[in-house]
């Protein structure tokens, strides 16, 4: 059966084997970030809705589980989740049907509004992102409403700093000839100092971007700044990992309605059904026969995305 909230099991790199649930509506978000790669945004707000019944999100959450065992439920998605209104009712939904960890992904933008620090309090884990201490640098990478300035950003990610008492880990994505200089490194440590995360997870385009401006940074660079980051920074850029075994017969399914979200290599797939590279590839052959996916090449790999025919 096809959920209309939830997908997966997913390969996530920063949280192994992710059940992924979706509250907004495609591309709904307060950013319009280079790198997205879901592709651009095209509504771009900052007021919340209940974009989706709650009790409907909980459901298949918890029909979902009775097949699969991931090892956190991760809700993230086509769009900015802390714009759904009924967070905290879903978060807490879930808690009551599962002891797997819940986490949210987040642009970390909208924070500064205590409210919305309230509903997501009762998560495991927040991951957010930032990637600069310097506006101009902010706005060229996100492209915000002109009313979301940087500095209620990391004001709102203090906020979530003091009255959240989960674990965050603050996601920082690097774009080569954009936020990789020595002056904009210096800068982002001393931010993320005050901010005091868990974790601070360096990231990098590993899939096809919104922009063709968003250039991948190496790893030797990615290397020297978890150095100068120190013992809390780890790099995340890579290949996902997953472990949850899938029968045959749901692995075309299963692609293609993770494709729908996100770009996926082979390998990717292969990860996530434990089918073997071959026979992940025997599945894509026969989707990409039918013109239910098609590929799309990024730093010299192939991933793969959905047909226009299965656009939803």
């Amino acid at each position: 059966m096809t959920m209309k909230y939830v997908f997966g099991p997913v390969p996530s790199r920063r949280l192994g084997l992710s059940l992924g649930v979706d509250l907004i509506p495609s591309k709904t978000c307060s950013f319009d970030c280079l790198y997205c790669e879901v592709g651009r945004t095209t509504e771009l707000t900052l007021t919340p809705l209940n974009y989706a019944p709650y009790a409907e999100v909980v459901r298949e959450v918890k029909e979902r589980l009775q097949t699969c065992r991931p090892d956190v439920i991760t809700i993230a998605g086509s769009g900015e989740p802390t714009l759904y209104a009924d967070l905290e009712k879903v978060i807490d939904g879930i808690e009551e049907i599962t002891e797997i960890d819940v986490a949210l992904l987040t642009n970390g933008s909208l924070f500064w509004r205590e409210e919305i620090v309230r509903r997501v309090l009762h998560a495991d884990i927040i991951l957010p992102t930032l990637s600069s201490a310097f506006e101009d640098t902010y706005r060229k990478i996100h492209r915000p409403p002109a009313e979301l300035h940087l500095e209620k950003v990391i004001d709102g990610l203090k906020k979530l700093r003091a009255m959240y008492h989960g674990r965050i880990y603050l996601e920082t994505i690097f774009l080569a000839g954009m936020n990789d200089t020595d002056e904009e490194i210096a800068a982002l440590k001393s931010v993320i100092d005050a901010i005091n995360p868990d974790k601070i997870q360096l990231n990098t385009v590993v899939r096809p971007p919104a922009d063709i401006r968003a250039k991948c940074l190496d790893m030797k660079r990615l290397k020297e700044i978890k150095s100068f980051f120190g013992p809390k920074a780890e790099i995340v850029a890579g290949a996902p990992v997953g472990r949850e075994k899938k029968g045959w017969e749901s692995a075309a399914e299963d692609f293609l309605e993770m494709v729908r979200r996100r770009p996926l290599t082979a390998a990717d797939m292969a990860r996530l059904s434990n089918m073997g590279l071959q026979d992940a590839q025997s599945v894509i052959k026969g989707l990409l026969m039918k013109g239910m996916i098609k590929k799309r090449e990024h730093s010299g790999d192939i991933f793969y995305v959905v047909g226009e025919e299965n656009v939803q």
